[in-house]
């Protein structure tokens, strides 16, 4: 007696569709008549369409059925597709690589959004809008240094280190107070999930 394994089959393309859709495909594209393969694409599109209706959500519904159909056939079946039929060198393209902005970093710790508050910040005129939003800053600096490094930091280190940032134009009020490093590190501690045991 003859076994049939899936392991001796012919590999399957697309396996979503599953493998009678692919000998389904593969019966089509020995059809010769025209017009009779465009009536067994139609009914192969109808199937797969309703194999997979979770793509209906999808915009060009239809047009990537077709798409599928002829990647499953290898592009080898010829048929009057409403959509234009592609091509294996635009499946097999590899996409353009994301150009990566080259950002130097002065503080790690405190990040590129710091950095560009700041600069934003030291734009702005001297007054009450610039005051709040120097604090705003000055604050959020200290949570970042906490977050990263664990030992207590002075307010006197966050505000030299906003000056070095902002090339000298960021003066801090003399009467800035931030938030005890303890006080931030008891409220990142609050929000980290506990662990069951």
């Amino acid at each position: 007696m003859e076994y049939d394994y899936n392991s001796q089959r012919t590999k399957m393309i697309l396996p979503e569709y599953g493998r009678n859709i692919q000998k389904m495909v593969e019966y089509a594209v020995q059809i010769e008549n025209r017009e009779e393969r465009n009536k067994a694409a139609n009914a192969i599109i109808a199937i797969m369409g309703n194999l997979n209706p979770h793509l209906r959500d999808i915009s060009d519904f239809k047009h990537k059925l077709w798409d599928h159909l002829f990647i499953i056939s290898d592009f080898k079946l010829d048929i009057d597709s409403p959509y234009e039929k592609p091509t294996p060198e635009v499946l097999f393209e590899k996409p353009k690589s994301i150009p990566y902005s080259e950002y130097n970093i002065r503080y790690k710790h405190y990040g590129k959004i710091i950095e560009l508050l700041i600069k934003e910040a030291s734009g702005f005129e001297e007054g009450p809008e610039k005051e709040a939003l120097v604090k705003l800053i000055a604050n959020h600096m200290k949570k970042c240094y906490l977050t990263w490094n664990r030992e207590m930091v002075s307010d006197e280190v966050i505000f030299e280190d906003l000056k070095k940032l902002s090339g000298g134009t960021i003066e801090v009020p003399k009467d800035l107070k931030l938030p005890e490093a303890r006080d931030i590190l008891s409220k990142t501690k609050k929000k980290r999930p506990q662990k069951k045991k």
